[in-house]
């Protein structure tokens, strides 16, 4: 069963298909849907990676805090009760 990402960017829901293959996560999803180059966006995650003690809830942190700047909120994988 193909898997879907439903996200809201700048006040619009939306609803697109996802594929590992594809995308490393939801997040670089939307961004490539809506045309948002994520190399500044990378290399800071790589950097806050390699340097924070929290380790992956730094980078969790930092993921959602830039993409909400970037307008967009509430990505998340579609589940199949969500899609009747």
């Amino acid at each position: 069963m193909p898997r879907q990402v439903q996200y809201t960017f700048k006040g619009e829901t939306k609803v697109i298909p996802f594929s590992f293959s594809q995308h490393h996560d939801p997040y670089e999803a939307v961004a490539a849907e809506e045309g948002i180059d994520l190399t500044r966006f990378l290399q800071m995650e790589q950097q806050i990676a390699m340097t924070s003690k929290k380790g992956a809830k730094a980078e969790r942190d930092f993921r959602r805090s830039e993409f909400s700047r970037m307008g967009f909120a509430n990505i998340h994988f579609v589940q199949d009760d969500e899609e009747s």
